[in-house]
């Protein structure tokens, strides 16, 4: 049966409320914490050395901490536009990528000095295909593309076990969306040629056996092609985390496997609103709750409604706000704030009843909740070693930690 790992994705050093959650992991037994340099450019791991330091080394030592490279972003972007890194992808405007060698050594002692430790459990390549990725975009054929792919992975191979010599981590692994794809997706990373790979740069170091030990995927109710590639890796003696639990692709749309309540208070906020605002001064934002309001259950997943508030919402609420001079504007910012809290939840509400419509195909008649529903489906496999959970909060912790026994 599977375990859980504490997931820091969207953990920051700056938030309390996080770092009394991961103490309480800890408190409540978690094995492992999952994180990456470029989680909250590097406030994860800053997090965790907060959070650490209420802890005697007897406690720490029978936790496994396993951080990631590969990202180009934040401060490491800004790095990169002073002194360039090598073999970096550049993906997107805010997104480059590299699994060199140096750069890996960069990062490691980047992470270190953030964790306020010496030794990484395991450290994983963050995601490596973002190289086939662009050379696809490029349109490199696909035995080149491969042959690259496999030439920058054994030199970051050769890199990281010189750092188990090194006695910096005790061991390394790779973590790709790529591994759940089908066998004949463009996207697919071919993961069964990994340990040989692992063999030859062992070898080339000097080590008697390789130190590969870690592959993370995401699996989940809807994605369980990522089980063929966590079968192959048990049998290999490789340990399985299995991340994204409760967010899912299928059919080519995002759901959220988790059940919200409807918000109580979303309703008084929204007709505060609309009072506050009904005037002709107002009248753009009046039109604008009226049209939130009416199309809330419309939303695919909160993650379309999240984009679509920063690409959309708040850049109309900045704009009208600039020209309207004769009104309040620090009042009427809270009152939107307010509202947009509450209707976030109400967003998460709708989604959650609209998720259990088209996924009742999942559920067989199940009458826990989704996420319940969705975790349990993931204990129950052998293949799995740890599930990655979000625990943003305290009580996100005692809510799910309970759900292993």
């Amino acid at each position: 049966m599977s375990n859980f790992a504490f997931g820091t994705y969207r953990i920051s050093d700056y938030n309390p409320q996080h770092i009394q959650a991961l103490k309480a992991a800890i408190s409540s037994g978690i094995k492992m914490i999952d994180t990456s340099s470029n989680y909250m450019d590097g406030g994860s791991e800053r997090a965790i050395a907060l959070a650490f330091r209420d802890f005697d080394d007897g406690v720490k030592a029978n936790i496994d901490i396993v951080s990631k490279f590969g990202y180009i972003q934040g401060s490491n972007l800004l790095a990169h536009k002073e002194t360039p890194f090598e073999e970096v992808v550049e993906f997107s405007e805010n997104c480059y990528h590299s699994i060199s060698k140096s750069f890996m050594q960069n990062q490691l002692t980047e992470s270190l000095s953030r964790l306020e430790m010496t030794k990484i459990d395991c450290y994983l390549i963050h995601n490596p295909e973002y190289y086939l990725l662009d050379a696809i975009n490029k349109k490199i054929d696909y035995d080149t593309r491969l042959d690259e792919m496999y030439r920058r992975l054994y030199n970051c191979f050769v890199g990281l076990e010189e750092e188990v010599v090194n006695g910096r981590i005790s061991s390394y692994g790779i973590s790709s969306n790529s591994f759940c794809k089908p066998y004949n997706s463009e996207e697919f990373l071919p993961y069964e040629d990994l340990l040989t790979l692992a063999d030859k740069a062992a070898d080339k170091v000097g080590n008697m056996n390789h130190s590969f030990s870690t592959v993370e995927l995401p699996i989940n109710l809807l994605e369980r092609e990522g089980l063929k590639c966590a079968s192959w890796a048990k049998n290999n003696g490789l340990r399985v985390l299995a991340n994204r639990p409760l967010n899912a692709e299928y059919n080519g749309l995002m759901y959220r496997l988790a059940d919200y309540e409807e918000s109580i208070e979303y309703y008084h906020h929204l007709n505060e609103l609309l009072s506050v605002c009904d005037n002709e001064v107002l009248k753009p934002f009046y039109n604008l709750w009226e049209q939130l309001d009416s199309n809330k259950h419309k939303f695919g997943w909160i993650g379309d409604y999240d984009s679509f508030l920063y690409s959309q919402i708040i850049p109309h609420i900045k704009k009208n706000l600039e020209v309207i001079a004769d009104i309040d504007k620090e009042n009427i910012i809270n009152y939107i704030d307010l509202f947009l809290k509450e209707y976030r939840e109400m967003v998460l509400y709708e989604c959650s009843k609209n998720t259990k419509v088209a996924l009742k195909e999942f559920l067989n008649d199940n009458y826990d909740s989704l996420q319940k529903s969705a975790i349990k489906y993931l204990l129950e496999k052998d293949e799995i070693d740890y599930i990655l959970i979000g625990m943003r909060r305290e009580s996100y912790v005692y809510e799910v930690m309970p759900l292993k026994d």
